[in-house]
């Protein structure tokens, strides 16, 4: 079959494959099960674009096999392993070809599964078909802080060097079932608590696009692993920015749900009341399509919450404009320093959007000099009640600072914790006022451009010196965690430096389904995916050490 040809046919068939993988693969309730239930997707057109064609596949009865995924989101792949125009076993051979080539300069991941990969391809090869499930055959990579059973899940430290997890995290689980193939877990820093990927386990996680410059925290393995083309999708976590930061820096797509909506437990008690799991992904479409697959309650997670039964995916394929949305912007809350080529590439994105036919208008939400002091406090309690016995024992061997960070929690009590609540109680309140008036908020994702490796903030921005500990530079990340709404960082362009920048688009709690139709609009206008670094063509790496 000619290249032209699966164009053609995945073009025809998307729409059936994927609707039809939802309607016999939706799941509702408990672990690791997929019952019917009534979804109607309404899915569009899949569009890929292949290289030349290699030999036929050793396993799939139909032809010519791209010798290059990197055109594919893992939509199209989804699409084309349901139609056995791609092989499983050919995608998770090159994603560990690209694993093996890459990762000793990007160091994303922790561990890798090769065997179980790989075994887990050619069963999915064999059931590859119309039936299969949405993420059937489909490689991605998980964040070492998600319990993954059988897998370590050291959180980035030594003190849990050694610990290995019993259980699978719901939302493991739950991409199990939708036939993912999980390639290996991707690091993060210690505890989590940290804007850079760095720890004594593992080391520096680099950013695709620069070498020498971090790729965020605290899900830079995951945002790595996905910018330098080393799985389609990775699931990260957010408590206080961690997908959408390596989002930004790294130059891809996160997605920060709506709190509840993923299921996050069973595994570490850290930040149980600000911290989601969800995705980090190449294109919006993709994004929507994990969520469509791990949304919705989950036994093992008390908190998880929404029915299984939402059409989490229509609308970020929807052709339709934004015509009627109320959406507002503003490019530092009023009050928050804001490095100015971020500034300018943002004005720029601004009015670039206004060709998705939205009505915009600038306006600042709410106490936004607030989110940094409140975030940190909540944040710290729940931090001391997690990390704090782990310091009688292990403290001489925690990163360097990590302990204080722990400590900021042992001056308050119980009373503090929930005074600290009811003020955020009110500031989600103040927010909630503000979107009466509109859809959405438009504002930059990070304050800065990624900084170098081996620092543990950038030394200013807008001439205010950043705090290294309690980092003060990363205040607007904070409001979607504190007001449990959903954010969505896609990418508008690149700095001075060639360094990526992104925007957040934040929508009501629960909405997130409009948050991934005006970020696929944003990406329908504003392209991205054809980027990529330009050391990843040429295999020729130059970083500082």
């Amino acid at each position: 079959m000619h290249p032209e040809d699966i164009s053609r046919g995945l073009q025809a068939g998307a729409e059936r494959d994927v609707n039809g993988a939802f309607e016999r693969f939706g799941h509702e309730g408990g672990p690791g099960q997929w019952n019917p239930t009534p979804w109607a997707l309404g899915v569009g057109v899949a569009t890929l674009v292949v290289g030349p064609p290699r030999p036929e596949s050793r396993r799939m009865a139909r032809g010519p096999m791209p010798t290059d995924f990197l055109d594919l989101d893992a939509f199209a792949m989804a699409a084309a392993v349901r139609a056995r125009d791609v092989s499983p076993v050919e995608v998770v051979d090159w994603t560990f070809e690209r694993i093996e080539a890459l990762d000793p300069q990007v160091n994303a991941f922790t561990v890798t599964f090769p065997e179980e990969a790989r075994a887990a391809a050619r069963e999915a090869e064999q059931a590859a078909g119309p039936g299969a499930p949405p993420l059937h055959g489909i490689p991605i990579s998980i964040k070492d802080h998600i319990w993954m059973k059988g897998a370590p899940a050291t959180n980035g430290s030594l003190a849990l060097r050694d610990f290995v997890a019993p259980e699978d995290c719901g939302v493991v689980d739950r991409v199990r079932a939708a036939g993912a193939i999980i390639v290996g877990k991707t690091n993060n820093p210690e505890f989590l608590y940290r804007s850079y990927t760095d720890n004594a386990l593992f080391g520096t996680t680099r950013n695709p696009w620069a070498l020498d410059r971090t790729a965020g925290g605290s899900s830079g393995g995951s945002g790595a692993a996905v910018a330098a083309g080393m799985a389609p999708i990775s699931i990260g976590t957010d408590g206080g920015g961690s997908i959408r930061i390596p989002a930004s820096f790294c130059g891809i797509v996160g997605h920060k749900p709506t709190f509840g909506i993923v299921p996050k437990a069973p595994g570490f008690r850290g930040w149980p009341s600000l911290s989601t799991d969800g995705p980090m992904t190449r294109s919006v479409r993709d994004a929507a399509l994990v969520l469509a697959a791990t949304a919705g309650m989950h036994a093992a997670d008390p908190l998880s919450t929404y029915s299984r039964e939402v059409d989490w995916l229509s609308d970020a394929l929807s052709a339709d404009g934004l015509h009627g949305l109320r959406v507002a912007y503003s490019e530092d809350f009023g009050t928050e320093p804001v490095d100015q080529e971020v500034r300018v590439a943002f004005r720029a994105a601004v009015d670039r959007f206004a060709a998705t036919g939205c009505e915009l208008e600038e306006a600042h939400p709410p106490r936004g000099h607030e989110l940094q002091e409140l975030w940190w406090k909540v944040m710290a309690c729940e931090s001391f009640a997690s990390e704090g016995p782990l310091l009688a024992e292990h403290e001489a061997e925690m990163t360097e600072g990590t302990p204080d960070i722990i400590r900021s929690g042992e001056r308050f009590s119980a009373a503090d914790y929930l005074d600290a609540q009811d003020r955020r109680a009110e500031l989600a309140r103040s927010w909630a006022d503000f979107f009466t008036s509109f859809d959405l908020l438009l504002a930059p994702t990070m304050q800065v451009t990624a900084f170098p490796t081996g620092l543990t903030a950038p030394d200013e921005v807008e001439g205010r010196p950043a705090d290294p500990v309690f980092e003060d530079w990363v205040s607007m990340i904070y409001a979607a965690n504190l007001t449990n709404q959903p954010s969505l960082s896609v990418p508008i362009g690149f700095s001075a430096e060639g360094l990526p920048i992104g925007m957040q688009i934040i929508a009501r709690r629960f909405e997130d389904r409009l948050a991934l139709r005006v970020g696929a609009a944003w990406e329908a206008i504003s392209p991205w995916r054809q980027h990529w670094p330009g050391w990843l063509a040429t295999g020729s790496p130059h970083h500082e050490t």
